[in-house]
């Protein structure tokens, strides 16, 4: 299967903003955002002009990045969120939004959504009781997230216990058990990436 290669940074780089891609390292100086917030490469600083399309283009790889998505799968969110009711922008990043790994991401799990990923990929995460490996599960209303009993004594997870996390109020977490559930579904309000679906289904509707 294809995945995302290069550094992480670049990324964040090549789209022009923060994308969270290596956790705490994000909100520290230390970020090369902070350093040189241009393209990478040699004429990332010049002035280029940019299209219709390439300004659509950037939108929708900025979001495919941030949440690790690649294009077929990315396309199935777009095709399932237009035969929705609603909003076809809103629908779509709702959608993406209820994939597990980005829940445990919310949650505060993981410092970022590529751990989230690999923490789901190593079947260390349960979905009402049952262990989970698909990092695109979708959750539902009602759905209790927890920290695999047997693995709760990792390091990684000791040092969550207690920690007040903040999150999304569709969500809730008690970090002294590990455990989590979906309360409500994901709304727009609730995305904080500075993200511009319209030019993303403009894209897709070409």
């Amino acid at each position: 299967m294809a995945k995302q290669i290069g550094p992480d940074c670049r990324q964040c780089r090549r789209e022009g903003c923060k994308l969270f891609l290596k956790g705490e390292k994000c909100t520290t100086k230390k970020c090369p955002m902070e350093r040189r917030p241009v393209a990478p490469g040699q004429h990332g600083a010049g002035r280029k002009r940019v299209t219709q399309y390439g300004t659509q283009l950037r939108e929708k790889q900025k979001v495919k990045k941030a949440y690790g998505i690649l294009e077929n799968q990315f396309r199935k969110y777009y095709e399932e969120a237009e035969r929705m009711k609603g909003v076809t922008g809103e629908n779509m990043l709702s959608l993406i939004e209820r994939r597990l790994d980005n829940v445990v991401y919310r949650m505060g799990i993981g410092s970022s959504r590529s751990e989230c990923r690999q923490i789901v990929n190593h079947r260390q995460i349960t979905v009402n009781g049952k262990t989970v490996n698909i990092p695109s599960y979708r959750v539902k209303v009602g759905d209790i997230i927890a920290v695999k009993e047997n693995k709760k004594d990792l390091e990684m997870f000791k040092q969550l216990k207690g920690m007040k996390i903040v999150m999304p109020k569709w969500l809730e977490f008690d970090s002294n058990e590990l455990v989590g559930k979906v309360i409500a579904l994901p709304t727009r309000e609730d995305i904080d990436l500075n993200i511009q679906e319209h030019l993303i289904i403009e894209l897709y509707s070409r």
